[in-house]
This record gives C-alpha cells, structure tokens and sequence, in this order.
C-alpha cells in the first residue's frame, strides 16, 4: 500500500502543515503502509499551458518534475493533498501541480484511490480550502476520506487528529471503503465526459464501462 503526499508550503522543515503531513505518515506507516513527502516548493513544476494536449493523451507536453510527481500519483493508492491557506486557497504551488491534472479530471485517473487534505492557517479560511480539494478529489475520481485543519501553533490535539486520519486512510485503502454519496458524484462526473471519444475508449480499454 502506498500514499504519497504533496505539500505546497514553502517554509520547508519550518513548515507546520509539513509538520501535520508528517504525523499523518508516521501513524500510516505503523499501520503499514509505505509513504512518501513531496515539498513541491523543491520541484521544477511549470505552468499548465492549456495547449489541450493532455485532452488526448496521458502525458504533459511539459517535461519536468511535475510530470514525474503525477506518476508517482499514480502509483499510489493514496493520495495527502497539504497545504497551507494563502488568501483563503491553496498555496501557488499547489495550484500548479494540480492545474497539471487535467487528464486526470477528463479520464477520472484516480479511480479506486482515496484522498486527505491537511491544512493549516493563521487566521482561518481552512473550510472552505478543505472543500475545494475534496471537490477535487472527486473530480479526478478519488474518494475522499477526511482532512484536518488547524490554527498555528499547532497544539497536541492537531498532531493527534492528524495521526488518526492517516490510520483511517489505510483502513479505507485495505476494505476498499466505498462512499456511497461520493460515488454518485463520481459517476455523474463520468456520465459527463463518457460521450466524447477519448475519454470513453480510455474507460472501456480499463473496462469501467
């Protein structure tokens, strides 16, 4: 079992949210699973160009370490989504990486993974950022088993909430949870993109039609 974490701070071992995201491993790998942090803010990851050449294709036309993470996305079953709130949305890098994932939202690529998200502020805003990157795990075709959010400085309750959901993102990853009302968002979302050509004959070639 693997998952894999993005962090989009770019406060490196400062990082609080760095902090929470790795409470969350520590207490995923003692139920086994096998992880790995990515600090995006060390990454060459250029901007999407919406030159729509992902539309019918797997790989980015952009040949960086942006391309190499979303592989190691891929080969993950779960996937830690680690921001902090800038102006109440995800950091710039995150942004960037996820902006790279149009493939991902027209094929529904990360079908059968699950996602978290951590966040961390100052002054709030983390609600609505944890909305926004559940709406995106459901839009790439994840299911989405929870987050935690916090106010720095992080108290003991903040690292514990975090250690707990990495524990139930394994247990969710291992039964193979399904959520019902998340499945039927992700079934619509296929629905919606199933009549164009590309994206049907990837489904079909998987056999999820």
């Amino acid at each position: 079992m693997r998952i894999i974490a993005l962090c989009g701070s770019p406060r490196g071992q400062k990082s609080q949210t760095r902090a929470l995201t790795e409470n969350l491993l520590e207490a995923a790998r003692a139920k086994g699973a096998s992880t790995e942090f990515v600090d995006l803010h060390k990454v060459r990851i250029g901007f999407c160009q919406a030159c729509e050449a992902c539309h019918q294709g797997p790989d980015c036309v952009l040949n960086d370490d942006g391309r190499r993470v979303l592989e190691k996305v891929l080969a993950a079953e779960g996937l830690v989504l680690a921001t902090p709130v800038y102006l109440n949305q995800v950091t710039a890098q995150m942004k960037a990486i996820l902006d790279r994932t149009s493939h991902f939202v027209h094929c529904l690529r990360l079908m059968g993974k699950y996602a978290v998200a951590v966040t961390t502020s100052g002054g709030g805003g983390g609600g609505n950022v944890q909305a926004y990157l559940r709406n995106y795990s459901h839009t790439v075709g994840a299911q989405f088993v929870g987050g935690v959010d916090a106010q720095v400085p992080l108290k003991d309750s903040d690292s514990a909430a975090a250690a707990k959901l990495g524990e139930t993102l394994v247990a969710a990853i291992r039964d193979a949870t399904v959520y019902p009302d998340q499945m039927t968002i992700i079934e619509e979302k296929k629905r919606v993109f199933g009549h164009v050509p590309y994206e049907h004959n990837y489904w079909h070639e998987r056999g999820w039609l």
